[in-house]
């Protein structure tokens, strides 16, 4: 039989803490979505720092840690949050309202392109990326 090639890897979805929540959830659309970006060779990844803030202790652990199990978790490194902070810098924000969206931003930016964001806020996700990144809401 004729084997179906592997996918080359084309890019990056990346998710935010409402995107990770809602794989969490099982919610249907979003997993579609994972579906079809890993069906379309992009890598799906999160922030270590989304875990963090996406973890809700109404919801059961091995139910998060499966959902965090199917994503590549990247790191926050000196760069990243170098970066990080050179965004909050640049757009004048600062405090740990943004500090975790612009590790985020800073992730989704290091990440092959093209680049989409699952977010739960695409306004404020594109002042930080810019035209790096196209958010789309979660």
């Amino acid at each position: 039989g004729i084997k179906p090639r592997a996918r080359c890897v084309t890019g990056t979805l990346i998710l935010d803490c409402e995107g990770l929540s809602k794989v969490v959830l099982k919610d249907r659309t979003t997993i579609a979505l994972l579906a079809q970006a890993r069906f379309d060779g992009l890598r799906v990844v999160t922030s270590a720092a989304t875990l963090v803030e996406a973890r809700d202790p109404r919801v059961d652990q091995g139910r998060f840690d499966w959902a965090v199990s199917r994503l590549v978790v990247e790191p926050v490194t000196e760069d990243i949050a170098r970066a990080a902070s050179r965004l909050l810098a640049t757009h004048r924000l600062h405090g740990h309202q943004h500090a975790i969206d612009a590790m985020v931003a800073a992730t989704a930016l290091a990440a092959p392109a093209p680049r989409i964001l699952l977010t739960s806020d695409p306004g404020d996700m594109t002042v930080l990326c810019g035209k790096g990144v196209r958010p789309v809401r979660a």
